[in-house]
C-alpha cells in the first residue's frame, strides 16, 4: 500500500511537472485565496490590537464623568455642570477611586511670535497626567502654588510645540494665548494620534483656575475624570459614583441621571469587538476566492482527464484498479491546492508585515488562522478534486483505448 501510495505521488508530481504553466494558472486562485484570508485577519488583528493598547495608553481604569445622558437624555449643555467640589467629593468618599481630575477645555488660538495654532486649551492639575498615563519628557509638572493661584504657566504636547516652535525648546519661553501671554514649563512626552484619530499631542495643559478665569469665564467643570485603584471592579466604582452624584445634584428617586459615567474598558470592548467582526467579515469574503480557485482546480482536471483519456485506458487494461486511478487524480488535486496554499502563506506573511509597516499597526501573527487556510486549500482540492477523479476511475478501459 505505501509503494502504491508513494509511486501515485510520483506519478501526480510528474504530470504536474511536465505541465509547469498550466499548474501554476491552476493554483493561482488557491494562492489568492488564501493570501488574501491570511493577509486580511493579521493585518485586523493588528488594527484590534493597535486599538486596544491606544485605548489602554489613556488611562489605567479610567472613568470619564460627562453631564448629560448618553442616549436619549437632556442636552450636555442644559444639563448642569459640574464642580471643582464634586471632584473633590469624589476623591474623598468614594475608597475604590485612585485619583481624581476635574477639568475645563476650550479651543483657542495660540501665537509665538509670527506662527499661531488652533488647538485644544485643557484646564486641570497634576492628577491628570497620572490618570492619563502623560508623562513630562522636558520641564515640569505644576506647582502648587500655581494650581492655587491660577497662574499663567502651561505645558504643551509634541504637537504645539513643534508648530510653535519648530526644533527649538520651548521651556522657559512664553506664548500668547488670547489676550495673555503663558509661560511654557513643560513638554509632554508624545503619543501619536489615537484610535479615534485625533492627536493626542495638539494639547495645552493650564491649572483649571487659570483656565475658569481667563478663558471659559465661569466655574464651571465639564468632565471630571477618573482612575479606579487597581484589583477594584470599575462597575462597583460607577455604582458608587452614580449614587453620590444622584445626591449631590438632587435628583428624585424617578429621575434620570442627568450625567453619564463612561468606562474606557467598555469602549475597548466595544471598538475590538467592532473590529474584529469587520475582520472576520473581510475575511469570509477572501475565503470565497478559494471556492474560486476550488472550481478552476475541477475544470483543468476534468480537461486532463479528457487529455489522458488513451493514457488512463492503458492503465486500466494492464491491470491497474480504479482505486489507483482515482488516488492519482485525487493526489494530484491535493498538491496543486497545496503547493498553492503554500505559496499563498508565504505571500501573506510578506504582504501582512509590509501592510502592517506602511499603516503603522502591529504585526500579529496568527498560527491558527495558517494552519486553517492551508487545511482549507488541501480540502477545496480533495472536495473539487474528487469527481474528475472519479469520473477517469470509471472510465471503460477499451471505449478509452479508442480514444483519440
Amino acid at each position: 500500500m505505501r509503494i502504491m501510495l508513494f509511486n501515485t505521488i510520483l506519478l501526480a508530481l510528474r504530470e504536474i511537472r511536465r505541465n509547469v504553466l498550466r499548474s501554476f494558472l491552476t493554483v493561482l486562485g488557491i494562492v489568492i485565496g488564501v493570501a488574501a484570508v491570511i493577509t486580511l485577519v493579521t493585518v485586523g488583528n493588528g488594527t484590534t490590537a493597535q486599538v486596544t493598547n491606544q485605548i489602554a495608553s489613556m488611562g489605567n481604569n479610567m472613568l470619564i464623568l460627562t453631564t448629560g445622558k448618553r442616549m436619549g437624555g437632556p442636552d450636555r449643555t442644559v444639563a448642569p455642570a459640574f464642580s471643582i467640589a464634586d471632584a473633590k467629593a469624589i476623591h474623598k468618599e468614594i475608597d475604590s477611586v485612585a485619583a481624581v481630575t476635574p477639568t475645563a477645555s476650550t479651543s483657542e488660538t495660540v501665537v509665538n511670535g509670527n506662527s499661531n495654532w488652533q488647538t485644544n486649551i485643557t484646564g486641570t492639575d497634576n492628577e491628570f497626567f497620572t490618570i492619563r498615563n502623560r508623562s513630562i519628557s522636558n520641564g515640569r509638572m505644576f506647582e502648587d502654588a500655581e494650581l492655587s493661584g491660577g497662574r499663567s504657566v502651561c505645558v504643551v504636547g509634541a504637537t504645539v510645540s513643534k508648530n510653535l516652535f519648530g526644533g527649538q525648546d520651548p521651556v522657559g519661553q512664553s506664548m500668547r494665548v488670547k489676550n495673555f501671554t503663558c509661560s511654557i514649563i513643560g513638554v509632554m512626552e508624545a503619543k501619536g494620534q489615537s484610535s479615534m484619530g485625533s492627536d493626542q499631542d495638539d494639547i495645552v495643559i493650564m491649572p483649571l483656575k487659570t483656565v475658569q478665569r481667563r478663558l471659559t469665564g465661569s466655574k464651571d467643570v465639564n468632565m471630571i475624570q477618573i482612575s479606579v485603584k487597581d484589583g477594584v471592579s470599575t462597575d462597583d466604582a460607577i455604582t458608587e459614583i452614580e449614587s453620590l452624584m444622584r445626591e449631590r445634584r438632587h435628583l428624585a428617586f424617578n429621575e434620570d441621571n442627568n450625567f453619564n459615567v463612561m468606562d474606557m474598558k467598555e469602549i475597548t470592548k466595544m471598538l475590538t469587538s467592532t473590529t474584529k467582526v469587520l475582520t472576520a467579515l473581510l475575511g469570509a469574503v477572501a475565503a470565497v476566492s478559494l471556492l474560486v480557485g476550488g472550481i478552476g482546480i475541477m475544470n483543468i482536471m476534468l480537461v486532463s482527464v479528457t487529455e489522458r483519456t488513451r493514457e488512463i485506458g492503458i492503465r486500466l487494461a494492464i491491470g491497474a484498479m480504479e482505486r489507483e486511478v482515482l488516488l492519482q487524480f485525487l493526489v494530484e488535486a491535493v498538491v496543486l491546492s497545496s503547493l498553492g496554499g503554500i505559496i499563498g502563506i508565504i505571500i501573506a506573511i510578506a504582504a501582512s508585515f509590509g501592510i502592517s509597516s506602511v499603516i503603522n499597526v502591529p504585526y500579529v501573527f496568527d498560527g491558527g488562522v495558517v494552519l486553517l487556510s492551508f487545511l482549507f486549500s488541501v480540502a477545496v482540492g480533495i472536495i473539487f478534486g474528487y469527481f474528475p477523479a472519479l469520473k477517469a476511475a470509471r472510465l471503460d478501459p477499451i471505449e478509452a483505448l479508442r480514444h483519440e
